[in-house]
């Protein structure tokens, strides 16, 4: 199999719908509050919390934690390397189905 069509190719982390969507929406933004990225992602507190863990553990993300209104507030935003392999991941998929 030739490197254009090898599926180990795709970095696992986007396996995973929650982790995409999370990664496409922090991508368009600066910053991301915590609730804002469970309604677009439409995931629960602990599943979304689970897969924040995950992108955070592989440097993808980076939580910065404030206090609003005297209430402690998570803000997410992608990093370079997440930056990164996002813009891998489409090159990927593009190879695969041979628009590049």
């Amino acid at each position: 199999m030739d490197d254009d069509h090898n599926f180990e190719n795709f970095d696992g982390i986007f396996q995973s719908r929650i982790r995409l969507a999370i990664l496409s929406v922090l991508i368009a933004v600066e910053k991301a509050e915590f609730t804002f990225l469970k309604e677009k992602t439409k995931a629960t507190d602990g599943n979304l919390g689970a897969h924040l863990k995950k992108l955070e553990d592989v440097k993808y993300i980076k939580t910065q934690k404030k206090f609003v209104d005297r209430k402690p507030v998570s803000f997410y935003s992608i990093t370079n390397a997440g930056r990164d392999a996002v813009e891998n991941y489409i090159n990927t998929i593009e190879q695969l189905f041979g628009k590049k």
